[in-house]
């Protein structure tokens, strides 16, 4: 029987993490994430981590030889080129686990958490693409309060990705989390009512 992959996607502090931690709570669904893989693509002594420090010098570790992370932002956030640099390291990485953890999986349906699923090409590996938005205000609102950026910083990150007006045009389920947390769970129970989820 084919798995059943949900592709879960949408802008940054759109809510992706609120509606992960539901499906994982209420439905025991397996996630498997994105970051977290990326996180382990620049572990401390990972061949990534090597190549980012030889390409930008010592300035972008911190003094335990870990990545800066708030370094490498300002450089990516602000130059297209140096990002995609990056994204052709980590993102080969990152399908790489994210195969090996769908064969070894013996669920039937998984939950792929995916900030760039689009913009990474890896919609191939999802039967179904999930995308959570609000309008641009509140994103940006979310995102400044989230990461204690000011206003030009916050734009530069949503900016840096796929619109959401694009990503809603590609996606099977839309979540609309411009409401109460409430109105978004509801519709996630809704979606999963019409799936066979086990």
């Amino acid at each position: 029987m084919t798995k059943h992959i949900i592709g879960l996607t949408g802008g940054i502090a759109t809510g992706k993490t609120t509606v992960t931690n539901y499906l994982a709570s209420a439905y025991n669904l397996p996630i498997l994430d994105a970051d977290i893989y990326a996180r382990d693509a620049v572990a401390l002594g990972s061949p990534i981590l090597g190549a980012i420090a030889q390409r930008y010098g010592e300035q972008i570790l911190l003094a335990d030889g870990s990545l800066n992370r708030q370094k490498l932002g300002e450089v990516i956030f602000n130059c297209q080129d140096e990002r995609n640099w990056i994204d052709d390291l980590i993102h080969p990485y990152v399908r790489d686990r994210f195969l090996t953890a769908i064969a070894q999986s013996s669920s039937q349906t998984l939950v792929l958490v995916v900030p760039l699923l689009f913009e990474a090409g890896m919609t191939d590996l999802v039967t179904e693409i999930w995308v959570v938005h609000c309008s641009q205000e509140q994103q940006l609102q979310r995102l400044i309060q989230r990461n204690h950026l000011n206003r030009e910083q916050a734009e530069a990150r949503i900016n840096s990705q796929l619109s959401i007006e694009e990503k809603v045009a590609h996606a099977d389920v839309v979540l609309d989390n411009s409401s109460t947390l409430e109105l978004l769970l509801k519709q996630v129970d809704v979606v999963l009512k019409t799936r066979n989820v086990d």
